[in-house]
């Protein structure tokens, strides 16, 4: 299966209102801010989307509400994996039917299955569904990642389009690089390195940065590939302390702080992740300046 998706493509926050219900009518304006910048996509429930907290008649009613509002507009992602395959057979099952146009699939975390474990879980997965399944591994999240010979095993599946590399590891990017084509490709899970990342053959970057400068981050991976490689990595320097203080506690709870005093109201996170701390909120005022 082909798979031409090439740019930005924002990792949504999941607005919420003071008392912490889902705020459709924010997500809807966040659909339109996103369209408007040019991001190649959108992906909702993801882990800047807080999607473990969100409960399953929400993670239905956010992806239904989110197909009907781009309307065809901008591919629709959904976060759809999680470390029990059959229910992430369920829920992909579920966002295929309600319109999802691709499946993000995270590493199966806390249980860490094995290899033959890996492989089987993904496999199964898609082949559950027809629509274009995209493997995730974030390791600092899961404490596990998937093996460079499992994903060039992976590679091969007529349904597995694609990986959102979030290891961080621009060694272990290398490796699993030299499995993209025409029908697998590699997304940047990582912000502070979309540009190396983009050198080795990325196809774009699943950004938690972009939901705060979408146009920016569009703007920076277009340029890339017209050939403007200086200007791009300009942007990448310019804006890397900013980058990085995204992360400085537990994403998204930096990015809610500064969208929110940016007049963007997306609300508080759910608990277990609280507002971000004095110490956190100086260290991104300063960077904001």
């Amino acid at each position: 299966m082909t798979f031409n998706l090439k740019g930005a493509i924002p990792a949504l926050v999941t607005p919420f209102t003071a008392d912490f219900e889902v705020n459709y009518e924010k997500l809807g304006e966040l659909i339109e801010l996103h369209i408007a910048a040019g991001s190649a996509a959108i992906l909702v429930l993801g882990t800047t989307g807080e999607s473990a907290t969100i409960n399953l008649d929400e993670q239905r009613e956010i992806v239904a509400y989110t197909v009907k509002r781009a309307a065809g507009r901008i591919h629709v992602m959904v976060g759809s994996g999680t470390n029990d395959t059959a229910k992430s057979v369920e829920l992909s099952k579920t966002y295929a039917n309600l319109g999802a146009d691709s499946l993000l699939l995270i590493t199966p975390y806390y249980n860490r299955t094995n290899d033959s474990g890996m492989i089987k879980h993904f496999e199964t997965i898609a082949n559950a569904v027809e629509v274009p399944c995209l493997l995730y591994t974030v390791p600092g999240r899961t404490g596990c990642n998937i093996a460079p010979h499992v994903v060039e095993h992976l590679a091969k599946h007529p349904n597995i389009v694609g990986i959102k590399d979030a290891t961080g590891d621009l060694s272990y990017s290398m490796k699993i690089s030299r499995y993209l084509s025409d029908t697998f490709a590699l997304y940047s899970g990582n912000d502070d390195i979309v540009i190396p990342m983009l050198a080795i053959g990325a196809s774009g970057a699943i950004s938690v940065w972009s939901n705060y400068e979408p146009a920016r981050m569009a703007e920076m991976i277009a340029d890339y590939f017209a050939g403007n490689h200086e200007q791009a990595l300009a942007v990448q320097h310019q804006r890397l302390d900013f980058i990085n203080a995204l992360f400085i506690e537990t994403s998204p709870i930096p990015l809610r702080y500064v969208m929110n005093k940016a007049g963007m109201n997306v609300g508080p996170a759910r608990l277990p992740l609280d507002e971000l701390s004095e110490a956190g909120k100086k260290v991104m005022d300063e960077v904001l300046v």
